[in-house]
């Protein structure tokens, strides 16, 4: 092996952040794969800043945040249910076949077929139990995966979604947010330029779920459940090279339905 090559590793302590925060409020489960396949220096330096930006994000609200590396020994579906919230973060892509797409696809990156039917099944749980749950960029891809949606394998063109490797692989995008929903409702706007690097996304909207924004290209951007807290953008708020208030009203949303989940179930 090259050391061009040569296999990245993430640490856990790396992702914490500086400041752990109280952990006085509701518990919230940050699901994210540390070390997932394919994984170059270049990309671990993104996931470890990605995952620290969205701890430090659940530090400063108060959350009793718990990190579940899904790359790493999964714990039982059970143990995250018992949190009040679950946020799901980005990472590779997800194993075509979920969505009756035989692989591989074109450009495929870092397919952990474990972690997605984890994240599947602990989408489908939290959402039957009422457990909130936000989910960025692959975890929006598996949210509509999870309820019979479908997804673009790889974006053509893609340059309108993503970067490249020279330049920075994340871009300012422009989505429009659909009218009337709860992504409406969270961000308080109905235009917003975003953070976005991907080269997969909805295709189908599963029918348990509405769309809930789209870029200028017809591309769906977000996803939601009509009638329980569970939604998806397909950017990345936790990029702190972008705007920090959609972050922050994300991430808001998420504290206060966790915390009025933890009310109606106290431990």
């Amino acid at each position: 092996m090259t050391a061009a090559t040569t296999r990245a590793v993430v640490h856990a302590h790396e992702v914490v952040p500086a400041d752990p925060g109280p952990r006085t409020g509701p518990r919230v489960d940050v699901l994210v794969s540390l070390n997932f396949p394919d994984l170059t220096e270049h990309v671990a330096r993104i996931v470890r800043r990605f995952t620290r930006v969205a701890l430090t994000g659940c530090a400063r609200l108060g959350l009793d945040w718990r990190l579940v590396d899904t790359s790493a020994d999964l714990p039982p579906v059970a143990d995250v249910l018992a949190a009040d919230g679950v946020l799901l973060l980005g990472g590779g892509d997800v194993d075509s076949e979920l969505y009756g797409v035989p692989g591989p696809v074109p450009h495929e990156f870092g397919v952990d077929r474990a972690a997605d039917l984890f994240c599947v099944e602990v989408i489908r749980a939290a959402v039957d139990a009422g457990v909130p749950v936000l989910a960025v960029c692959r975890g929006a891809q598996l949210l509509n995966v999870a309820f019979g949606g479908t997804l673009v394998p790889d974006l053509d063109p893609s340059h309108l979604h993503r970067g490249d490797y020279a330049t920075g692989l994340f871009i300012d995008e422009h989505v429009s947010i659909d009218p009337g929903t709860r992504l409406e409702a969270v961000l308080g706007c109905r235009d917003l330029t975003v953070r976005s690097g991907h080269h997969q996304a909805v295709a189908d909207v599963a029918p348990a779920l509405r769309r809930a924004a789209v870029a200028d290209d017809g591309v769906v951007e977000g996803v939601e459940h009509p009638d329980a807290w569970a939604l998806g953008v397909q950017w990345h708020p936790e990029d702190d090279q972008g705007p920090a208030r959609p972050r922050d009203l994300l991430w808001s949303a998420l504290a206060a339905a966790a915390t009025t989940r933890a009310r109606s179930h106290p431990r």
